[in-house]
């Protein structure tokens, strides 16, 4: 899923982490074509090629915020559909018929746009990442690096580890789940020095050095999307598909998902949906929480 206000090129950038038109795609659109915008949540199946293994992926593209001149509890609507995809899930688990592989519709990781102010992260910013760090795995990434300075760029990303920390918010991967020292000195590393992620996205190619490269073409020369002296998109595409991806999903599994689970059947009286009274599912897995 990727999440944040309206033209940091989050679809953009989907696409080319995949390496294919995957968000937005239609039979209609091309690459030369700008890319629509994002009016609803949506959902597109997909699936990418990783070391000769196939995998089934689902990209949730969804609008972008902050443009309304309310924008007040604008990430309901996120929450709410994160939730009703537990909702789903949990209905199958607890089915006495249920099905030997349960379709998983379940949000597994958010990658979660910002904007390259150099400054400080706008209130609704971290409103949003607090709702939302609560029921999904949050990926902060810096969008469009390329309008900083290197310099800009270390002091702002130091800048948003301060502010996410002094506000509470836990990002992906969070301190209290690393298994072990292994763990925790690798996640300590990404935490410390790579999250945000600040990245360039493109899904136009350019020749450089007689190789087709995806890039974005300034006046000053070809901003190499893949190139890890020009940004981060490569380590955030090894983090997100390679190293993490099974982690991201146990994550998900066992602590948000079992979280709401455990919610929900003590809102029902320990009965699972379907018997007795079950109430409609909160946009909240907390409450108490969205009245602050």
């Amino acid at each position: 899923m990727s999440k944040g206000q309206s033209g940091l090129g989050k679809s953009t950038l989907i696409n080319t982490l995949f390496k294919s038109q995957v968000s937005r795609k239609s039979a209609s659109w091309n690459r030369e074509e700008k890319i629509p915008k994002t009016v609803e949540i949506k959902a597109i199946g997909h699936v990418i090629e990783e070391g000769g293994v196939k995998m089934k992926l689902t990209v949730i593209d969804t609008p972008g915020f902050g443009d309304q001149i309310n924008n007040e509890n604008c990430w309901e609507p996120i929450e709410k559909y994160i939730n009703e995809q537990y909702e789903k899930f949990l209905k199958e688990e607890v089915n006495i018929a249920r099905k030997k592989r349960i379709p998983d519709t379940r949000v597994h990781c958010c990658l979660y746009f910002i904007s390259p102010t150099g400054h400080s992260l706008r209130p609704l910013d971290l409103e949003f990442m607090k709702h939302l760090s609560k029921v999904v795995n949050i990926v902060p990434i810096i969008a469009k690096a390329d309008t900083m300075t290197l310099e800009e760029k270390m002091e702002f990303k130091q800048r948003v580890r301060k502010e996410l920390e002094v506000n509470g918010i836990e990002f992906y991967p969070q301190k209290e789940f690393d298994e072990d020292l292994e763990d925790k000195t690798e996640n300590d590393k990404i935490r410390q020095e790579s999250m945000p992620f600040a990245v360039v996205g493109s899904d136009k190619e350019y020749q450089v050095n007689g190789k087709r490269v995806l890039g974005r073409k300034t006046p000053w020369g070809i901003i190499e999307v893949e190139n890890l002296t020009h940004c981060e998109f490569a380590l955030l595409r090894d983090f997100v598909i390679r190293t993490h991806l099974q982690d991201l999903k146990e994550v998900t599994h066992n602590i948000h998902y079992e979280t709401y689970r455990a919610r929900r059947l003590n809102d029902n009286g320990g009965l699972p949906p379907g018997e007795g009274v079950l109430p409609p599912a909160p946009a909240s897995p907390c409450p108490a929480t969205i009245a602050e």
